[in-house]
């Protein structure tokens, strides 16, 4: 970055200190940001505004306004429609009587093109701050401060404004870290998703005439789009980067579009509105997809049309392969990516950071396990990259970054590499934490990353605890439901015959059926006696029950017989009429048999040893393979890199016992003193 670029920021953030005292420091942004996008558009707008307001003149009234935002934007000479119809700049608001700058700006504002005009009135709701920053006497003050910036392309190019706004986007998210984890992703975090997402495309990238689209569908103010450019423009400043998001928050949306109007880029790409319901770039395909969507947060409120369009298109929409638990929509956005990869020979790179939920939630059969099932049989997941902790603003939870494509290099076909980037060599701790985060990655740290990944490193030496490279179907398991038989004895204690007057079904029966029920249990099953087999019980029962006249339903028999019995190890097994051993569902279990392996070959080897009496329920399958059991997925990073802590000693900990008790003892003699 160049000192002029440094010496610019530091002049508009020392416009933000006109506003200490009359604006919080976490509304700084809501007032400097839409000022920097104004003066950047003056700039650019200055020396045609004549002409265009003598063509708008001279247009009829009835022009259509497609027609007529064309021909004045292009007397603007801009491939965006960018224009503004007040008689005022900059230059001659300045040259106005200061007490009328505020109606005058507002005159200003209001008629520009209408996408920008949205922008400042309907996102920034930048009004507000005028007419705030004239209350507090301000405005002209921090007006006349931006006309001394030039802003112009021919001063400040669109990649260095592009650093500038990224600058300051970040440090007024900093300053405001209450709420910057919600619309502001740390610029290393996005720098080592970049770096993954291009490592291996550097030669793809260069040369004249290269043309690449990014998409960001959870874009907050733009920094991934923003960052992706200024890396690809590094290794080629010949490519056009074309850039595409969509955002919810207003505010973030807003200050996303102005950053695409200042840097040169279309703004008209970056779409108002929810991705998953309302998709903005329906039929449209990206070479890069990167994202940091909302961890955790549920989509109940918007799930109809979710849960529609799965229904109704299947695997032809976007949301076929399943949907997550309605508490967490991250695997939502993931699929929502998947479905706008090219199907040409460049083919689809996808970077997305989520938390640690989309890995492993959900058992077999569940939406999150057949997303991840759908993902790695289609050999789409590349690498996932576990970060450090502590690296958000608003979050200290464990994160990871997924890489997908749909065009892997042959070595990677079949495989998912593991990294854990998670420890002290990958991070170093910042001197100043701001809100959750404390820790950050350093340049070298996010080569390493890269590298690493880069060569594909896989266990080799003084990388086995970092890097693992496995099979996609070594995360794939069948969950085979393991029954045991049920083993009752039955007894007519007064416990029992408690138990069942609490029964609801047997309060159903009156108040007479339910003492003559009780009586015969009572006077023909002795309480001494205890049946082993359920059948000698119900036989007994059976002649009990005749003797009280009462006649009961299946329901009530059922709670009888459920009333006066108790699980015994050594009472005879329940059989169903076929003869068959009843399942006991206290005991059910389910096991989990990696792919590949025969399920009868595991519960040979680790059920029937321990359960000799145990046996498979066949039934309990999804049917999606003919196969036993429900098959799942999930990816368990603590299960492959794992690192054993031996506890401490007993004498060591008995020793820091004594320190801290003498500690105290000292403290509280002080005290005393």
């Amino acid at each position: 970055m160049s000192t002029d670029i440094k010496s610019l920021e530091s002049f508009v953030w020392s416009i933000a200190e006109l506003l200490r005292g009359d604006f919080k420091q976490s509304e700084y942004g809501k007032v400097i940001l839409p000022f920097v996008v104004l003066r950047r558009l003056d700039c650019i707008l200055e020396e045609t505004q004549p002409a265009v307001l003598d063509m708008a003149g001279n247009l009829p009234d009835d022009m259509d306004d497609d027609a007529r935002d064309s021909l004045l934007s292009g007397v603007v000479g801009q491939d965006i429609r960018l224009y503004n119809l007040s008689r005022f700049t900059f230059a001659s608001l300045k040259g106005q009587d200061a007490k009328d700058i505020h109606k005058n700006l507002i005159d200003y504002i209001t008629k520009f093109s209408g996408n920008v005009r949205d922008i400042f009135l309907d996102k920034f709701l930048f009004t507000d701050q005028l007419k705030r920053l004239n209350d507090a006497g301000l405005l002209y003050q921090v007006f006349d401060k931006f006309t001394q910036i030039d802003l112009h392309p021919n001063a400040i190019s669109n990649l260095e404004m592009g650093y500038l706004f990224e600058d300051l986007i970040r440090r007024f998210s900093e300053i405001s870290n209450e709420t910057a984890g919600e619309h502001y992703t740390p610029r290393e975090v996005i720098r080592l998703i970049v770096s993954l997402l291009l490592i291996n495309d550097k030669d793809a990238l260069t040369g004249s005439g290269v043309i690449r689209q990014v998409y960001d569908p959870a874009a907050g103010t733009g920094g991934m789009l923003s960052i992706a450019e200024m890396e690809m423009k590094a290794l080629n400043d010949r490519i056009r980067v074309e850039l595409f998001g969509q955002e919810l928050n207003p505010e973030s949306f807003a200050i996303c579009k102005s950053d695409m109007l200042v840097t040169g880029h279309n703004p008209e790409n970056i779409a108002f509105g929810n991705t998953l319901t309302q998709d903005a770039h329906a039929n449209k395909r990206f070479h890069y997809m990167l994202s940091n969507p909302p961890y955790g947060v549920d989509w109940k409120k918007y799930a109809d049309p979710i849960k529609d369009e799965a229904a109704e298109q299947g695997m032809s929409g976007r949301f076929g392969a399943g949907l997550p638990r309605i508490s967490d929509g991250q695997l939502l956005f993931l699929q929502h990516m998947i479905s706008k990869m090219r199907n040409d020979e460049q083919g689809s790179r996808i970077g997305i950071v989520m938390n640690g939920s989309p890995l492993f939630t959900g058992g077999a059969g569940s939406g999150e396990s057949e997303i991840r099932r759908w993902m790695l049989e289609n050999d789409w997941v590349e690498a996932i990259i576990a970060l450090p902790t502590d690296l958000f603003y608003n979050t200290g939870i464990q994160t990871y970054v997924w890489l997908l494509t749909n065009r892997k290099d042959t070595a990677r076909r079949g495989k998912v590499q593991l990294i854990d980037a998670s420890g002290e060599r990958f991070w170093k701790s910042m001197r100043k934490s701001l809100g959750s985060k404390r820790r950050e990655i350093p340049e070298d740290g996010t080569e390493e990353i890269a590298r690493i990944y880069h060569d594909m490193l896989n266990g080799n030496s003084g990388w086995e605890d970092v890097s693992k490279i496995f099979n996609t179907t070594g995360f794939g398991y069948r969950e085979i439901r393991v029954e045991r038989p049920l083993k009752l004895a039955f007894a007519v204690t007064p416990e029992a015959l408690e138990a069942l007057r609490e029964a609801k079904p047997f309060q159903k029966l009156d108040a007479d059926d339910q003492t003559r029920v009780l009586d015969a249990l009572q006077d023909h099953l002795p309480g001494d006696e205890r049946w082993a087999c359920r059948d000698d019980f119900d036989k007994a029962f059976s002649a009990a029950l005749r003797s009280s006249g009462v006649k009961i339903g299946a329901p009530v028999r059922k709670a009888i017989l459920s009333a006066l019995s108790e699980r015994d190890e050594d009472a005879e097994v329940c059989t169903d009429k076929k003869g068959n051993p009843e399942p006991d569902t206290d005991l059910r279990d389910h096991e989990l048999v990696p792919l590949g392996e025969d399920w009868r070959a595991y519960v040979q080897r680790e059920v029937l040893p321990f359960v000799p009496d145990a046996w498979v329920d066949e039934t309990h399958t999804d049917a999606t393979d003919g196969g036993v059991g429900r098959v799942g997925y999930e990816i368990n990073f603590n299960r492959y890199f794992y690192k054993y802590v031996p506890p401490r000693q007993l004498e060591e900990i008995d020793a820091e016992l004594k320190a801290l008790e003498a500690e105290i003892a000292g403290l509280l003699q002080e005290v005393v003193e």
